[in-house]
């Protein structure tokens, strides 16, 4: 556990707890802290820094806010593991670990070009019973299972290979044929993960999952695909910016 310097100017007009919530910040965000240490508690912090107990408390739970700490029963205050904070926008994961610097990678679960699956079926308006291309993925960020992608596309599509979809995001693929989603209706949600997911992320049992359903169409309203895919909390967030109407 790291004792991080920190210099409190009592007169400053800045309130002390923001004080030393930024510079607890800056020491996560510059790496001295890193994902997984484990963080002074406030009692320590409180005597060492001649703070009150209140004060150290607010600073932390600035930082658990922000998704920077975390605080488990029986382990204590760790830094958090780094987030992928996505935008609601039409972008795929791929592209933004990439933009993020986080060395996206993926491995095919399973490639199947004769799925049969209703609802997904019915979301791609084709007739139920038509087959389809289902893809179930597993991607990476810095070599950490972050999400299970599982995606159904129209038949057309039934020659792409494992390649393919190993080396590059799905929507660059589609790109590449000249399909563009301009457009989607995505819902996101929470729920508990199952033991297959569980194994596969390398999660606890007490941790939960991120969902997000998405149906993509081109320019034109013909759809493109439609997604369910599931991301481990701890390393998933969504930003939306929302305004006045």
């Amino acid at each position: 556990m790291v004792a991080l310097p920190v210099s409190i100017d009592r007169a400053s007009p800045v309130p002390l707890y923001h004080q030393l919530a930024e510079q607890l910040t800056s020491a996560i965000t510059d790496g001295s802290l890193r994902p997984g240490d484990p963080f002074e508690n406030e009692i320590a912090m409180s005597d060492r820094l001649g703070l009150s107990r209140p004060t150290v408390r607010r600073a932390i739970a600035e930082l658990v806010n922000q998704g920077l700490l975390v605080r488990r029963r029986g382990i204590g205050t760790t830094v958090a593991s780094q987030m992928v904070h996505r935008k609601a926008e039409l972008t795929s994961l791929y592209d933004d670990l990439e933009r993020e610097g986080r060395a996206p990678r993926t491995e095919v679960l399973s490639l199947d070009c004769e799925a049969q699956d209703d609802r997904a079926a019915t979301i791609l308006e084709l007739p139920a019973g038509t087959p389809l291309v289902s893809i179930v993925r597993l991607r990476y960020a810095d070599d950490v299972p972050l999400a299970i992608m599982r995606n159904w596309l129209p038949p057309a599509l039934n020659d792409l290979t494992l390649e393919q979809l190993n080396h590059e995001g799905l929507y660059a693929v589609l790109r590449a044929r000249g399909i563009r989603p301009t457009v989607a209706r995505q819902r996101i949600g929470a729920r508990n993960a199952t033991a297959d997911e569980r194994r596969t992320l390398h999660m606890s049992k007490a941790e939960p999952l991120v969902t997000m359903t998405r149906s993509a169409y081109a320019a034109d309203g013909s759809p493109v695909e439609y997604g369910n895919h599931c991301y481990r909390a701890d390393h998933y967030s969504v930003d939306v910016v929302v305004s006045e109407r």
